[in-house]
């Protein structure tokens, strides 16, 4: 019989390494810690990518369904992006890759459309500041529209955005300041003096 050991709250009886009805615990399988880690990943930054995807884009749905598809192919490749240093970098890059692809078609598509000369009817569409600030967005340079989106809705550092575009710090810079001034004119012309804050 193998020597007992008092629990922590001093009741004899147990022996060490088993659970009261005498059996071993059972650790935890490597699936279910990967799947435990995706789960927390996915929950923390898939809001963040989602938000970052519609300020680009300026489509929530389509954001969502970009966000979801880059998290499913993350999940996919768990084991292998998991030990990636910036797993969320990776995602990121699918989800943009997948969002270029997507306009791509839907351009294609829109081509087509206005050849068939279709009317529909209209509905009503978002507020006018929402409508403002995206058509800023819209209205830079695709470089300093990724710069901004990067910085401001993504937390990244002006060298995390040079490393990920591959431009010196230098260049990120001038981006952010650049679309700092047009967004400001375009959305406040008395303060167009380029943001200075």
């Amino acid at each position: 019989m193998p020597r007992s050991e008092r629990n922590g709250s001093g009741v004899p009886g147990r022996v060490a390494g088993m659970t009261a009805t005498g059996t071993r615990p059972e650790a935890p399988r490597a699936g279910q810690t990967e799947a435990a880690s995706f789960d927390e990943f996915y929950a923390a930054h898939y809001g963040g990518l989602t938000v970052q995807l519609y300020a680009y884009f300026g489509d929530r749905q389509e954001a969502q369904d970009l966000a979801q598809e880059a998290f499913c192919r993350a999940l996919a490749r768990w084991r292998t992006v998991s030990r990636y240093d910036d797993p969320l970098a990776w995602v990121r890059r699918v989800a943009w890759n997948l969002a270029l692809s997507r306009w791509r078609r839907a351009r294609t598509a829109l081509a087509f459309l206005s050849r068939q000369r279709r009317s529909e009817a209209e509905v009503p569409g978002p507020s006018p500041e929402r409508v403002a600030v995206l058509a800023a967005l819209a209205g830079l340079p695709p470089p300093q529209r990724r710069a901004v989106v990067l910085r401001y809705l993504a937390d990244l550092t002006v060298p995390e955005i040079a490393e990920r575009e591959g431009v010196p710090e230098g260049t990120v810079k001038s981006w952010l300041h650049r679309a700092r001034a047009t967004l400001a004119a375009q959305l406040d012309p008395a303060d167009a003096d380029g943001g200075a804050r």
